[in-house]
């Protein structure tokens, strides 16, 4: 099977930053776990690269702003690859290609295109105009970034999403069209009904860094217009057939732009006469100690200096299993720090360097798992679609941690069940009675092991530590405690 994942395409004006890092892991685990599934997956990352605010940023810098947006398109590159992340493909909205497919888009998308002057409120970290009605509710400053909406009057392009409003409502009505969680399904339906035609152009007397409109070059094309088109341009459209990989199997996206990615993309997918995605996972906020980030404040937490702590998979253990896959959920040092100790090294590192040496002390090795059937060929066969099904559900619903957290408690009982059957007490009595409930306890792990596979590259380690032909302990424990003295 052909499936394809994508991740919301983040300005370049700015460094990585947790909310980057969500996307990705949300993204990567599922397209592990599909792999394991043996689907064929195409996964999409890149950077987005038009607007004000780059070419404000560039210029405040003193650089030339594609000098800028390449240097830090090459950090986000950098950032994704520390993560992990195995991704496919890789778009820049600078990219000739893209750039080029873009204006084809729009030349298609041109029966629902008119031009008109606007007079309004504008917010540049938003990059979208506001209404009336938002602007009077929030005092004429914007929630999010905490700045006056800018008054601007200007003549601007704009897409009819009004054309296609009741056939977006109906398609997310009859989830034809999914949007997880289903409280954001139900905001996004509220929005629909009073949302505007969207501008998709700005002035080049305002904004001369983007995509040029077709045919008028005195306009170049606003933001979401040629970001959002990046999801499909990847594959080559309009130029190729999509449709191997088309449409995508989920698009992952935080919830300050699910309004574009729930409203203005599916306009915008059937006035090009292309299928609507089939599930956008929508992802909350990471607090800092309850708080929201931000740099006014002084509590923004950079990713890298996670990582660096205690590795990349202490960092992907605690943002799947402790950061709720669709809400706002809260990342503290102490608490990260009690997760990696108290959970990863306790938990599962110190599981496997002491059912390791137990084997090999008993001489439970491949040959033996294969005779009490734990192992196939030297390989472990998992049992999730009978055994473990309610993972496998988490899993197919995008319930990541729903599905870690499951696998987490197979773990806990593992080491329950030692501590319950003390298998070097058996060793004494009975040798062989022992090495078949250690290789009971071996095959109980590498089902749990599996579970893991998606979220911690760890898993893979583990998995040639168990089929090994000799069962030999890591020299090293997986995840060396640290406490604070």
């Amino acid at each position: 099977m052909k499936t394809y994942v994508t991740t919301a395409i983040p300005y370049v004006n700015g460094a990585p930053h947790l909310g980057h890092a969500e996307d990705y892991l949300l993204a990567d685990i599922a397209a592990r776990y599909m792999r394991m599934h043996g689907d064929e997956v195409k996964f999409q990352v890149g950077t987005d690269e038009h607007g004000n605010k780059i070419e404000k940023k560039a210029a405040e810098l003193g650089l030339d702003v594609k000098k800028y947006v390449d240097e830090n398109s090459a950090k986000f590159k950098e950032f994704i690859k520390k993560l992990g992340v195995e991704y496919t493909d890789f778009i820049r909205t600078t990219d000739e290609s893209h750039e080029a497919l873009v204006q084809k888009i729009w030349q298609k998308l041109a029966p629902h295109i008119y031009k008109s002057d606007y007079e309004g409120f504008y917010c540049e970290g938003c990059e979208r105009f506001v209404t009336d009605t938002e602007y009077k509710e929030n005092n004429g400053i914007c929630p999010d970034h905490q700045k006056p909406y800018e008054h601007l009057k200007e003549s601007n392009y704009y897409f009819k999403v009004s054309d296609f409003k009741s056939e977006i409502k109906e398609k997310i009505e009859k989830d034809e069209l999914k949007i997880i969680p289903e409280f954001r399904k139900n905001e996004i339906l509220k929005l629909l009904a009073d949302t505007p035609d969207v501008s998709i152009s700005r002035p080049k007397a305002h904004l001369k860094w983007g995509v040029e409109v077709p045919d008028d070059d005195e306009q170049v094309m606003y933001v979401w217009m040629d970001a959002l088109s990046n999801y499909i341009t990847v594959l080559g459209f309009p130029d190729k057939d999509i449709s191997d990989f088309w449409p995508a199997t989920v698009q992952i996206v935080g919830k300050d732009i699910l309004r574009f990615h729930a409203i203005l993309w599916p306009a915008m997918l059937l006035g090009l006469g292309l299928p609507l995605p089939k599930t956008l996972l929508c992802h909350g906020f990471i607090l800092a100690n309850g708080q929201k980030m931000s740099k006014s404040i002084g509590n923004v937490v950079d990713p890298i200096e996670v990582l660096e702590k205690h590795g990349l998979d202490a960092f992907r253990y605690y943002f799947s299993r402790h950061i709720d896959t669709f809400a706002d959920s809260d990342f503290t040092w102490e608490k990260y720090e009690s997760a990696y100790n108290n959970e990863l090294a306790n938990d599962y590192g110190n599981l496997v360097q002491r059912l390791s040496n137990l084997c090999n002390k008993n001489s439970v090795d491949r040959a033996f798992l294969e005779k009490r059937k734990v192992l196939e060929d030297g390989k472990f066969k998992n049992t999730w679609d009978s055994d473990d099904a309610e993972y496998k559900i988490y899993m197919d619903n995008f319930e990541f941690s729903k599905g870690i957290e499951y696998a987490w408690e197979k773990i806990q009982a593992i080491n329950k069940r030692i501590e319950d059957t003390k298998p070097w007490s058996v060793a004494k009595e009975n040798p062989d009675e022992a090495k078949i409930l250690l290789a009971s306890l071996v095959g109980d792990l590498l089902n749990a092991n599996e579970m893991l596979k998606p979220f911690l590259p760890a898993a893979e380690k583990v998995d040639k530590i168990f089929t090994s032909k000799e069962i030999t302990p890591p020299k090293e424990p997986l995840f060396p405690k640290e406490f604070k003295k």
